[in-house]
């Protein structure tokens, strides 16, 4: 992963070098011809696939990995437009069923017929399309911190909505996206000022660096160093996506997480899908944001643990 800082690890669960012994790098070509790059990590014998979230990349399930590497094996990628892999040509190409077309056929080159799906923010959305499209292939999901789509309507709820309606935000970011000036100046007015509060809060202050804000320096290297119109469509792509009126048709066991002071997918729509999906167990984290995989790894993972544990006592089928 050519943007991952291998000292930014060394402040979670366990060295870079340990986590990632047996990472290995792969290619799969998406249905429509796109090149679209994926890693692969564990020596287990059962799949879990790990569904960033929009920016993310494999850094941020250490706390996930480092215990369960020997259990599981773990497949991410890097969705199309992003990081390694190849960009979209034409419009829709950055839709959500593109994405879990993409996973299909990264499970394809892995030879694996099912997994586990494990998704965080926009995973939760890639993750329910697919086991929604394919359900034969889906053997469980954890959802966390996520939603079932229409990103725009609940972002930072229940504090304040968007000041923005749905059609002045989509407007606000095809001018970003079609002049390339803007876009960069964005990026610039971005990166600059976060990474000198991060240098300045640690010199001046002497604060040290937790895990969270290590994740959160790393995510915002990553978003904007890749490509930032396809950042800014994929908020749009997502906006469109929704699969709410499916939400009981979803056949495979289910988790839902969910932070309590989540303000970018509220907890709300968590108890939602929780609601709606068959049998789902909902497990909220008390004080929890939205990025509750790196500030409470423990309580994430107590959660997916208990998870796999009714898989595998029958507690669901």
């Amino acid at each position: 992963m050519s943007n991952f800082d291998p000292a930014v690890s060394r402040g979670f669960v366990t060295p870079y070098e340990e986590v990632f012994a047996t990472l290995r790098r792969g290619e799969a070509s998406a249905r429509d011809g796109t090149r679209v790059a994926y890693q692969v990590v564990g020596s287990g014998t059962e799949t879990v696939v790990l569904a960033n979230g929009l920016g993310g990349r494999l850094y941020s399930w250490l706390a996930l990995m480092a215990p369960l590497a020997e259990r599981f094996r773990f497949v991410s990628w890097d969705y199309r437009g992003l990081f390694e892999s190849a960009g979209a040509q034409r419009p829709g190409e950055l839709a959500v069923p593109e994405h879990a077309a993409d996973l299909g056929a990264i499970l394809d080159a892995e030879g694996v017929d099912t997994a586990h799906l494990i998704g965080w923010s926009m995973g939760v959305q890639v993750s329910l399309e697919f086991a929604l499209r394919h359900p034969e292939r889906v053997r469980s999901l954890v959802l966390i911190n996520g939603t079932f789509g229409q990103v725009f309507d609940t972002a930072f709820q229940p504090f304040t909505p968007l000041p923005l309606p749905r059609e002045a935000l989509h407007g606000s970011m095809d001018l970003l996206i079609n002049h390339p000036t803007l876009l960069r100046a964005l990026q610039v007015g971005t990166r600059t000022p976060t990474e000198a509060l991060f240098w300045l809060r640690k010199r001046v202050a002497g604060w040290r660096q937790s895990t969270l804000t290590l994740g959160l320096r790393q995510y915002m290297r990553d978003v904007t160093t890749t490509d930032t119109a396809a950042y800014l469509r994929l908020f749009q792509e997502l906006d469109a996506h929704t699969v709410r009126h499916e939400l009981r048709d979803v056949q495979a066991p289910t988790t839902v997480i969910s932070g309590a002071f989540d303000y970018l997918t509220p907890a709300y729509q968590s108890e939602i899908m929780a609601d709606e999906i068959p049998g789902a167990v909902y497990a909220p984290i008390r004080l929890g944001t939205h990025f509750v995989l790196i500030e409470r790894p423990k309580k994430v993972l107590a959660a997916v643990e208990s998870h796999f544990g009714r898989l595998e006592a029958g507690a669901v089928t």
